[in-house]
């Protein structure tokens, strides 16, 4: 699935309720976490529910680093979220996902008015956290 085909789905989408049950159905595609990444390492602090993010670095045909994610919430909601995510930045170089700006698609969705303060703290506390990495693997790959 494509971020193009998630809005064009949630645009098709009138009333929130139908939104959130889209979003909880996205959770359910996400690829399993297997429970040894269920780790301190890779949970993403400043969630109000239990949120893990992995990362693994591959090369692209031309040797560019790309970021590659697995993610898992015990919130229904929050796996929905994480799986938007993943459509945005898992598979790209590092200056890709430094030049998306996840919020902004976000708001696009109309998630600002939607999310509770604690779930959008989430968001952001795991937005930062791919970020983070995408600057990171950026030094390490310089």
């Amino acid at each position: 699935m494509t971020i193009g085909e998630i809005r064009e789905n949630f645009a098709l989408l009138d009333d929130w309720d139908d939104r959130y049950r889209y979003v909880i159905e996205l959770g359910r595609t996400l690829d399993p976490m297997p429970e040894a990444e269920h780790s301190a390492a890779n949970k993403v602090h400043g969630c109000a529910s239990q949120v893990w993010l992995s990362r693994r670095v591959e090369r692209s045909g031309s040797g560019e680093p790309v970021l590659l994610y697995r993610g898992d919430s015990d919130a229904h909601i929050v796996r929905g979220l994480i799986a938007i995510l993943l459509t945005l930045y898992s598979g790209h170089t590092p200056q890709q996902i430094l030049s998306t700006d996840a919020i902004a698609v976000f708001d696009e969705f109309g998630f600002r008015e939607h999310l509770t303060p604690q779930r959008s703290n989430g968001l952001r506390a795991m937005v930062e956290r791919i970020r983070t990495d995408a600057r990171e693997t950026l030094a390490a790959a310089s």
